[in-house]
């Protein structure tokens, strides 16, 4: 299904606003649980939207990203997680991290039960269409997210689970490069070498997906 970019934006709008929420708030969430009350008193454990857009990062960049790169790129407002007040802060570190792109494989399946629960409808049926369209875009927007977030690179949660596993010396010196992995991010998108490292990561997880719930990628693609 062609879309226009006017389409294109309504229907990517709530399963972003999901993808990017649900995100932050679970590392707030999780750092709260293993000790660390930052996120918590700045009012970052919330499901307000409001608490994590960033007008660059979440809005701009997804956009251009989507229409010039063929990717969806993007960030939110970071949530404040000091790692030392942790109760064990390299191990905890894994679990904070981890619990942005976990909340993205869970609304991707949630997604995928609201496709599914379209396609079940009578065809024809607005709502049916609606939760398709819909469930296609979250599906395809948390998967990005998620993979592209378990980016072995400081600062994406990859990154900071590397640092969690590794070894002392090498964690210390693997978390130097947070400093450049902005810049090499949008060195790798606009070379065109980000799509090449992320497409067959999301590929194989819609993949995994869709043998669950009965699609293929090719099938979610040629709906939005």
């Amino acid at each position: 299904m062609e879309l226009s970019i006017v389409q294109k934006i309504a229907v990517f709008a709530l399963p972003v606003l999901f993808a990017i929420t649900l995100h932050e708030a679970a590392h707030g969430y999780v750092a709260r649980h293993f000790g660390d009350m930052t996120a918590y008193a700045a009012g970052r454990i919330s499901l307000n939207p409001l608490r994590h857009i960033d007008l660059v990062g979440t809005i701009i960049v997804p956009l251009v990203s989507l229409f010039v790169a063929d990717i969806l790129f993007g960030w939110a407002k970071p949530v404040p997680v000091n790692f030392a007040n942790l109760r064990h802060p390299k191990k905890d570190m894994l679990w904070v991290a981890a619990a942005g792109p976990f909340s993205n494989l869970m609304m991707s399946l949630g997604w995928a039960v609201a496709l599914k629960l379209g396609a079940g409808l009578a065809p024809g049926n607005p709502a049916a269409a609606w939760l398709i369209l819909v469930g296609a875009c979250g599906i395809f927007v948390n998967v990005i997210f998620m993979v592209l977030n378990l980016l072995p690179l400081p600062p994406l949660d990859g990154g900071r689970i590397a640092v969690s596993l590794l070894p002392h010396r090498l964690a210390w010196k693997f978390a130097q490069i947070e400093r450049f992995g902005f810049m090499i991010l949008i060195v790798l998108l606009f070379t065109g070498l980000l799509g090449m490292i992320l497409w067959p990561l999301i590929n194989l997880s819609i993949s995994g997906i869709g043998a669950l719930f009965g699609f293929s990628p090719h099938d979610l693609f040629r709906l939005i």
